[in-house]
């Protein structure tokens, strides 16, 4: 298991993902980040009811370390405008030595 983690955030637009990754960035709490433009996701709405609706979003992956977690995740919850955000961080497994090795240098 590397050092590196994916966080995975989804975003009502692409100016509050980017808002949030440049923020992240300019604070040296990741070294990248990856905006995906209108993704179409799908959920129960109303809680409970059964219904499926769907609507638009942006996903904002986040690259960065371990050890940097809990402060993105603060840092996302002060700007990001939903209550309840989708936040989870997915561990990578594998990756190259150069990339994390540049991924490091850019953080620490």
């Amino acid at each position: 298991m590397s050092e590196m983690l994916l966080i995975y955030v989804t975003c009502p637009s692409i100016d509050e993902a980017k808002k949030i990754g440049r923020n992240l960035m300019n604070k040296r709490l990741c070294a990248c980040v990856n905006i995906f433009p209108d993704t179409l996701p799908m959920f129960f709405w109303p809680p409970k009811s059964g219904k499926i609706d769907e609507s638009k979003e942006v996903v904002l992956f986040i690259k960065t370390i371990e050890s940097k977690y809990q402060e993105i995740e603060d840092e996302i919850h002060k700007i990001h405008s939903d209550n309840t955000p989708c936040i989870f961080s997915i561990p990578v497994t594998h990756v190259t030595p150069r990339y994390l090795k540049w991924l490091k240098g850019e953080i620490e």
